[in-house]
């Protein structure tokens, strides 16, 4: 009687543990499914405001064609760099996103380019992927933990996290310092969607945080041939060493801080330009010495 119940205690384990792996599985093969060619459409409209005297800016249109280049692909980590492609044969490194599983360490955006260190506890992150977007210098831009969904042959992950303002608005809006981000993650029959419920909020640091406006946002990704976006393949093979030095050096400092502050511009110049000149075959310490000239 004894052996038989622990015959069955043996089998239990073992069905609850297949039934997690394949959970996983499922999770980093809806991750990965993010990569490939894809024609972008970008929609943003502001839905609402609090306050009865605000003037709702103009909708947001845009279209691009992006790669989605798989750079890391391990048990609990899958890297995803994205890389535009204009008029087929110009490309410029776009923004990058991590997938982590059960990772309890966050980058949370504090407004005024900073943004702090969070630790969250082993329970509070079981079975969840942290997704960790970056901005096309690889410097922080947000992070969040969450559950991927598959029901009803549906494969969603959804987040609430704060961020800089986007590049849409950073350079013509000061009436707003956070962009407070409602993320869906959805993959579909053709391609994926990124859909968002945004609340565009100012923080002050001797006030309330005071929303301005709310928004709706989707970036429609339409997967469409690889042969596409072959101009972006050969690019990337070109400089993936050079980037992949630059992500270290960034681990390393994001590693070493528990808050980060970035100064906009240095000589008059902007991170991403800095390192967009470095030449495919930079050094380590020049690329140190360009990215530490920006960390206050």
């Amino acid at each position: 009687m004894k052996k038989l119940l622990q015959f069955t205690v043996l089998l239990l384990f073992i069905s609850i543990s297949v039934r997690a792996q394949s959970k996983k599985d499922q999770d980093k093969q809806a991750i990965k499914d993010m990569c490939g060619c894809y024609e972008v459409t970008f929609k943003y409209a502001e839905t609402f405001s609090p306050d009865g005297n605000y003037t709702k800016h103009d909708d947001y249109y845009a279209s691009a064609l992006e790669w989605a280049q798989l750079i890391e692909d391990e048990e609990n980590k899958i890297s995803i760099q994205h890389l535009l492609v204009v008029q087929d044969t110009m490309v410029i490194k776009h923004w990058r996103q991590d997938w982590s599983f059960e990772d309890p360490n966050l980058f949370i955006y504090d407004a005024n380019n900073t943004w702090n260190r969070v630790e969250k506890d082993d329970q509070s992150i079981k079975g969840q992927w942290a997704q960790k977007v970056y901005q096309v210098d690889d410097s922080p831009r947000y992070s969040g933990s969450a559950t991927w969904i598959h029901v009803d042959g549906k494969k969603i992950w959804q987040n609430t996290t704060p961020a800089p303002l986007p590049r849409r608005e950073y350079t013509h809006r000061s009436d707003y310092n956070i962009m407070q981000r409602n993320n869906q993650v959805q993959i579909t029959t053709y391609g994926w969607l990124h859909e968002q419920d945004n609340s565009k909020v100012l923080h002050a640091a001797d006030a309330d945080d005071r929303i301005i406006a709310e928004e709706k946002g989707y970036n429609i990704y339409e997967q469409v041939a690889d042969e596409r976006c072959a101009a972006a393949q050969s690019w990337w093979e070109a400089n993936q060493e050079l980037w992949a030095k630059v992500r270290k050096e960034w681990d390393r400092i994001l590693a070493s801080k528990e808050r980060l502050k970035l100064k906009k511009k240095v000589d008059g110049k902007r991170l991403y330009s800095v390192l967009f000149d470095l030449k495919p075959t930079a050094t380590t310490a020049e690329i140190h010495q360009a990215i530490i000239a920006f960390v206050e």
